[in-house]
């Protein structure tokens, strides 16, 4: 079972991103403050959760309305392909982290962020945690509020342009729609400064 929390006796927001190895489609961010007492609340949630990659989209589908009725407070928030391309992934997945904390209806006294990279968030004090969404419940639960909100959001893009099967690859690079883009072209949905087409260009910049 993953740890309730990091620091106890403080409300903890838990933060994860979705969609950031994407070639289209925004990146989406989920913030979720778990009951101090979810192990005794709701034990068979707290057993569940798990790093959302780790569980099939029909267990992260049913998880997703327990996460969001159990949660204290929880907010997702997307960043569209324009913005990403303007400010950079890491930059544009941090900022949806942000405005996420932002939404949230309560003011969490901790954060726990999973990765490596996160920015200040006014003087809340944050831990950056890797593989934080195998270890933490909050984190593992924002895994799966992102992953499924954006998983939607491309289910419905899908139907504007199916030749690209964003319904099976998300707007990941699958050979499917690495050939979909030679084939066809560009989407309004395309993330211009990324490595479309798979040459030795860099894909991503880390740039502060």
């Amino acid at each position: 079972m993953l740890e309730p929390y990091l620091k106890p006796d403080c409300l903890e927001a838990g933060c994860d991103e979705a969609g950031r190895g994407c070639l289209a489609g925004p990146v989406y961010a989920a913030a979720v403050i778990l009951p101090p007492d979810i192990c005794e609340r709701n034990s068979a949630l707290a057993q569940a959760l798990n790093d959302s990659k780790q569980l099939t989209e029909k267990r992260r589908a049913a998880l997703r309305g327990i996460i969001e009725q159990e949660a204290l407070a929880w907010a997702v928030v997307a960043v569209d392909n324009k913005e990403i391309d303007k400010l950079n992934i890491l930059r544009a997945s941090i900022t949806a982290m942000h405005r996420a904390l932002d939404k949230l209806e309560l003011r969490p006294e901790n954060i726990i962020v999973d990765g490596n990279r996160f920015y200040p968030y006014g003087d809340t004090p944050y831990t950056t945690i890797v593989k934080g969404d195998a270890k933490y419940m909050s984190i593992a639960a924002a895994s799966i509020l992102a992953k499924t909100h954006r998983d939607e959001y491309m289910m419905q893009i899908h139907e504007e342009y199916p030749q690209y099967k964003w319904d099976s690859n998300k707007g990941y690079p699958s050979p499917s729609h690495r050939s979909a883009i030679r084939q066809h072209g560009t989407t309004p949905y395309h993330r211009m400064t990324f490595n479309l087409l798979g040459s030795a260009q860099m894909e991503f910049d880390f740039g502060q």
